[in-house]
């Protein structure tokens, strides 16, 4: 194996954290855009707005594991079925959360209570990262994958 595979292999688990980084990020922005909000139309649309992005984003992410990342780790490591069928509910569960969040949002509801859909939505997505990370970063540095990294994570 030359070095240039070896580093696209071992760059699997890299992506891997910088999408997750990077999400945790856009969450971040989100929930300190409903704190420093002010009343008004241009608060809930600058809060649709960052909900939007997270949560395409977010779903775009679970949608490349689903579809593209967990086959290919199922094919290499079928004892990690029973890991990847977890991670799978858990990205039904956050889905779930999200369609909440969106129409939370959409329909202008109070602060207190986005700020509870984004709580939820926090610690699931944060208990999942870890749970993800510790059962597959060592599996997806010799991972042969030739997908994209957009196909296999998202578009983050």
């Amino acid at each position: 194996m030359t070095e240039r595979e070896t580093t696209r292999l071992v760059a699997w688990s890299r992506e891997m954290r910088q999408v997750h980084r990077r999400l945790r990020e856009a969450l971040s922005v989100t929930r300190a855009s409903l704190a420093d909000g002010t009343p008004g139309e241009s608060a809930t649309r600058e809060l649709l707005l960052y909900c939007h992005g997270f949560c395409t984003a977010l779903d775009s992410h679970h949608r490349g594991e689903d579809h593209t990342l967990f086959p290919a780790v199922a094919a290499a490591h079928p004892e990690l079925r029973p890991v990847l069928r977890s991670l799978e509910q858990d990205h039904s569960m956050i889905a779930h959360l999200l369609g909440g969040l969106r129409t939370a949002v959409e329909r202008a509801a109070p602060p207190e209570e986005l700020d509870q859909h984004l709580e939820g939505i926090s610690a699931l997505m944060e208990n999942h990262f870890r749970y993800e990370e510790r059962q597959l970063l060592t599996v997806l540095e010799t991972l042969e994958l030739t997908a994209e990294p957009r196909e296999a994570l998202g578009l983050l």
